[in-house]
């Protein structure tokens, strides 16, 4: 089996994990980037292409198909879903359409579909300008959020809580996105739909965020964890907990209302990495990706929920339905959170054995290295990893990760001495920020 991952502009070595874990099921994997640094992949297996213009992606895709035959084109990056569906129909290959995948990866659009079908969602306007930022506002009523529509992980995400707020994020706002990597990491000379500011009403309740399926327009709900932060101005999709605290009736509701929403955006067959947000004692759909959630989810669904969005993620790049129940607990209690330090350059990152090698740890992810520049709201929103920890109980599991995480040290070019991570705030944390 072969199948051809693929990025316009290599998320340095964010993937590289997930590539071996796609190979650990057998698949021989091919590594197609536009730009990319070279000894990325092993030589035999890896081709940059040069450029990230989608018909330069295309072609170096299809010369290398000729030669290798791929089975399926797949990507875990949000920037690429819309490049991989363009190089599937090229291909011939099983894909979900540029379409739907067009809707899928922009807010604005993704809401239209949304709103079309009558799933529940906020109320949501472009604002071009200050002028309309401050009109829809006083609108919708405060708070509201303000949110690009090709951004991702939470940049240059703003909750506003009056007309200040609004002068002062959306000029933020404005600047940021041009530079936002997730912006600059999509492909040359396609079109995903309009680039700017969405407001949207605020959702006032929990927010839940699962791993699914669609197939022949049946979806599975295959984990799902609780997002349990206690929210600020900005946001870090930071803190998790599975199984879930939702009854049945609830949940059966979430499913009805991704299943509505993954249909309204033109999905047939695919992962699906669903958020949703209750308002008012109801589920309404944030947003659903057409690709297996970032930080760790993977190993929070396979762990609490026995699904496993990477091989269902291969069987679906190949045309094959996944082997995929309804949601099923094991049982086993997690806890997630990001590891987060203030702005500013990082010098060192010290993890000691302690963390590294603790029974309780099921997953660690250093994402940042020595060199790297650390923005923070409102200027970026990067993280340096990701710790996950099982428990006895949720709050067993979170106050390991808490105890943990502290001892992971950070230093910083503006700091004087290395320091322990900051943790966001949650209710029955044993740390705060």
């Amino acid at each position: 089996m072969k199948l051809l991952a693929l990025e316009a502009v290599q998320n340095a070595t964010y993937y590289l994990s997930r590539y071996r874990q796609i190979e650990d099921y057998g698949v021989q994997l091919h590594v197609l980037n536009g730009l990319g640094d070279n000894g990325f992949w092993p030589a035999e297996r890896y081709r940059v292409v040069g450029s990230q213009h989608i018909d330069d992606l295309v072609a170096a895709a299809r010369s290398w198909h000729a030669e290798e035959d791929f089975d399926g084109v797949l990507s875990f990056s949000e920037s690429a879903v819309v490049a991989v569906a363009t190089v599937a129909e090229a291909l011939g290959l099983p894909g979900i359409g540029a379409d739907a995948a067009r809707t899928s990866r922009n807010k604005l659009l993704m809401r239209q579909a949304h709103q079309r079908a009558g799933v529940p969602h906020p109320q949501f306007r472009m604002v071009p300008d200050l002028a309309s930022a401050l009109v829809t506002a006083e609108e919708f009523g405060y708070p509201v959020i303000l949110k690009p529509t090709l951004g991702a992980a939470s940049n240059f995400v703003f909750r506003l809580d009056g007309p200040e707020d609004v002068r002062l994020r959306f000029a933020q706002a404005v600047d940021g996105i041009e530079q936002m990597s997730w912006f600059r990491m999509q492909p040359d000379g396609q079109d995903a739909g309009p680039h700017g500011l969405l407001m949207e009403s605020f959702l006032d309740g929990p927010e839940f965020l699962t791993e699914s399926l669609i197939w022949d327009g049946e979806v599975y709900i295959g984990s799902i964890v609780d997002r349990v932060t206690i929210e600020g101005g900005t946001f870090d999709d930071d803190v998790h907990h599975a199984p879930t605290a939702l009854s049945e009736d609830d949940l059966a509701a979430v499913h009805r209302v991704i299943a509505a929403a993954a249909r309204a955006q033109g999905i047939n067959r695919s992962v699906l990495h669903a958020e949703v947000r209750f308002h008012r004692g109801e589920p309404h759909l944030l947003e659903i990706a057409v690709r297996p959630g970032g930080g760790g989810l993977d190993y929070f669904a396979r762990l609490s929920a026995g699904y496993c969005p990477i091989r269902a993620m291969v069987d679906v790049a190949r045309g094959v339905r996944p082997d995929v129940t309804h949601y099923r607990p094991t049982g086993v209690h997690t806890a997630g959170t990001c590891l987060i330090s203030g702005p500013g350059q990082v010098e060192e990152i010290t993890v000691p054995a302690s963390v590294a090698e603790s029974d309780r740890v099921f997953f660690l992810k250093i994402t940042a290295k020595p060199g790297d520049v650390i923005k923070r709201p409102p200027h970026g929103n990067n993280i340096l990893g990701f710790l996950c920890t099982t428990g006895t109980s949720f709050d067993d599991a979170m106050a390991a990760a808490y105890e943990l995480a502290e001892q992971i040290e950070v230093r910083l070019s503006t700091a004087s001495a290395a320091r322990p991570l900051q943790l966001s705030s949650m209710p029955g944390a044993v740390a705060g920020r």
